[in-house]
């Protein structure tokens, strides 16, 4: 297995990738293939949510890193690298809305160091796109003026989405939204998913290769999908939209409370142990302080977890207009929801073109409101309300 294996779908970004590393190994050996094959020391990995983005750094960290050259997914190096245990491979993602300057000073002062055990010192910041204005001030001077043997990845969902100082000094790598074949032949092949599941999961996911997974494996994410889905057809009075709207605001507090009690807990006791609460000689004041912190972090990530949730339903529904939207200008196109066909040719002969597409438009200006730090519940109620009234 090589460590390209898991990009689903991305076979040219692979080969501009595989060719950089090649001219990275001439480069080493004071040849001039570096130029030739692109290689450079800051690139830039875009590509829509789901696409691969991360396991495409990490990919590129081990393939720089392999001692067999070029990625061979064996050796300890490829291994360690894609599992973050590499010393001189660093993996940065936040799961808060932000990533600290602190951080960032932190992965900076390790870039400047020489590489300890392999030939590169690789720095994958998976998620570019929230790293704050001072942090952002930071990390721009070490791609300025990079040390040697000293490679940035940086990976983000578009180009716009990094400061126009940082992404023109770096290479940029779009991927593309993986094709519904290759995801279905990706759960078919790895995971033992049945070809009809696997069709449907690789459809809803448009694209999101750890959303199909989860839909290929969980009954209850298809459930809660379902559930999302069945919002419009429920729009009859104004109550109704109030009340849908309710009903998924509560519904991701609901996901994301689950998803983090699971590691919340943990964090805690991870925590209590190192301060050595309950120990003898403990310091109750200094550990409050850290508990406290702890806390703040759990808040904020418990936030964006509820949003990212809130987004992923929004997406569903606008994939059902869309579907909608082909039926109604025979656009031909193969639904994303295919199994619920009658009830959307239902509702496309009820509507217009022009009124489906106002409806795709109030969703995505809910995403936007969310995202911009709107009230979810107000947001969603002027979306359902939106989606009544066309």
């Amino acid at each position: 297995m090589r460590v390209w294996d898991d990009l689903v779908g991305q076979e040219p970004a692979v080969a501009v990738l595989t060719k950089a590393v090649s001219g990275a190994e001439a480069g080493m050996r004071g040849e001039s293939g570096a130029a030739v094959a692109g290689m450079t020391h800051a690139w830039l990995i875009t590509g829509p949510p789901g696409s691969g983005r991360s396991n495409a750094g990490r990919a590129f960290a081990a393939a720089l890193q392999c001692k067999n050259r070029g990625g061979c997914g064996e050796c300890n190096e490829c291994r360690t690298a894609l599992s973050g245990a590499h010393p001189d491979v660093s993996l940065i993602r936040t799961e808060l809305l932000s990533i600290r300057v602190s951080e960032i000073r932190e992965l900076v002062r390790r870039a400047a160091m020489s590489p300890t055990q392999g030939r590169w010192q690789v720095m994958v910041v998976e998620d570019a796109d929230r790293l704050t204005e001072q942090a952002a001030d930071a990390l721009l001077k070490s791609i300025e003026e990079p040390a040697p043997r000293t490679v940035w990845v940086l990976c983000a969902p578009t180009v716009e989405d990094v400061v126009p100082t940082i992404r023109s000094r770096c290479r940029l790598l779009v991927l593309r939204t993986p094709p519904v074949e290759a995801v279905a032949s990706m759960l078919i092949g790895k995971l033992g998913v049945d070809p009809e599941l696997a069709g449907f999961a690789a459809r809803a996911a448009q694209g999101h290769i750890g959303r199909a997974r989860a839909l290929a494996r969980d009954e209850e994410v298809r459930d809660r999908r379902t559930k999302v889905l069945e919002v419009p057809f429920a729009l009859r009075d104004l109550g109704a939209c109030l009340k849908a709207a309710q009903q998924l605001v509560e519904a991701a507090k609901v996901e994301a409370k689950a998803s983090a009690e699971k590691v919340d807990e943990k964090e805690r006791a991870a925590l209590e142990q190192a301060l050595g609460v309950g120990t003898k000689g403990a310091k109750p004041r200094e550990a409050n302080a850290a508990l406290k912190e702890l806390e703040d972090q759990q808040k904020a990530r418990a936030k964006r977890w509820e949003r990212d949730v809130l987004d992923r339903s929004l997406v569903d529904l606008m994939a059902l207009y869309r579907d909608i939207l082909m039926v109604q200008t025979r656009a031909g196109a193969e639904l994303i929801n295919a199994e619920l066909r009658p009830n959307i040719e239902q509702l496309a002969g009820r509507t217009t073109p022009e009124q489906t597409i106002r409806r795709i438009d109030a969703i995505a200006a809910c995403r936007e409101a969310i995202e911009t730090n709107v009230a979810p519940l107000l947001a969603l109620e002027a979306m359902t309300i939106g989606l009544f009234e066309g």
